[in-house]
């Protein structure tokens, strides 16, 4: 018998804040015309104050709850994926999982940048797999706002905040890559190349801290190294980009995302982006992209998916799926 952690409910929470991009053009040095040349982005999302990753969280769960006709204590565990966790500590996670009223199973948070949802999601198929649990809520959130420098024209444009979750739950499959649920995931971390994105404050410094990135090297990086990614997980499971039915990337930059359909020949009609209108949201813009995706009436029950990211680190990784 082979047991699979197949997608049971799927859901995003967005910021009620709009940027556009004329906003910026009143205190930078930038344009509307600059940024969706550079990026794409047309506007972004940003949360209230006081709305915290973990209330954004929350409204994710609760919204992929909805889909599945679950209940919180129907799950046995919670992973967050996100770098803007609430607190130092405790985990984001549990915070959570007191929101929902969960009171049963653990929840932890798992940190790997932009590419922590693919992390956040592989982890939760290992535990599937090996039994820990049959039922786990993984989120992606993130306020990186609160990390922006306002005055650094070439950062503070790009990101967004925001919130998605899905639903893996354990079921019986075939063993063959027609089998709906998780087909592989592949992972990698470089900490050499640390000083290409980076936030320079934590508890070494007393200081929340910016995000500092040098652009035109992650760029290079990303370009490379999310096909290989994504090849090296489809490889593993007998699967080629022809057999894709979407790509849904971590929606940094639409020129990353263009570049690397060409690599993998996956025709952009069959990508799901948003980087439009969200931005980049770190470790929440993979599940955000799947849900909007799904509610669009684009992903549908039986098509190959395949979710790749790069992030500070540098983390990377993908994961096959079949919804």
């Amino acid at each position: 018998m082979t047991i699979r952690a197949v997608v049971k409910g799927i859901g995003h929470y967005l910021p009620e804040r709009i940027v556009e991009n004329a906003e910026f053009e009143e205190r930078l040095n930038t344009s509307d015309e600059w940024i969706k040349a550079r990026s794409g982005i047309e506007r972004r999302h940003v949360a209230a104050e006081g709305q915290t990753t973990s209330d954004l969280a929350t409204r994710a769960a609760q919204a992929a709850l909805a889909d599945a006709g679950l209940r919180p204590d129907d799950l046995d565990a919670i992973i967050l994926a996100t770098s803007t966790a609430d607190l130092t500590f405790p985990a984001a996670a549990t915070m959570v999982q007191a929101n929902l009223g969960m009171t049963r199973g653990f929840a932890f948070d798992v940190q790997a940048v932009c590419a922590g949802f693919v992390f956040a999601l592989a982890n939760a198929n290992g535990m599937i797999l090996s039994g820990q649990a049959r039922r786990v809520l993984v989120i992606g959130a993130e306020t990186f706002s609160r990390l922006m420098d306002w005055a650094d024209r070439s950062t503070c444009v790009l990101f967004g905040d925001g919130a998605g979750a899905l639903i893996l739950e354990a079921e019986e499959g075939t063993g063959a890559n027609t089998d709906r649920g998780v087909l592989s995931s592949d992972l990698n971390s470089d900490g050499r190349h640390r000083d290409l994105l980076y936030v320079d404050g934590g508890v070494s410094t007393g200081t929340t801290g910016h995000l500092r990135m040098q652009g035109r090297e992650v760029f290079r990086h990303a370009v490379e190294k999310l096909a290989e990614t994504a090849h090296a997980a489809l490889d593993k499971v007998g699967l080629t980009g022809g057999d894709v039915n979407w790509i849904v990337p971590h929606q940094a930059n639409l020129r990353i995302i263009t570049a690397t359909a060409q690599r993998m020949q996956v025709p952009m009609d069959r990508v799901v982006v948003t980087v439009q209108d969200h931005g980049n949201t770190s470790a929440a813009s993979i599940p955000l992209a799947l849900s909007v995706g799904y509610q669009r009436g684009q992903i549908k029950q039986g098509d190959l998916i395949v979710t790749e990211a790069i992030g500070g680190g540098l983390a990377w990784g993908a994961v096959v799926l079949r919804w």
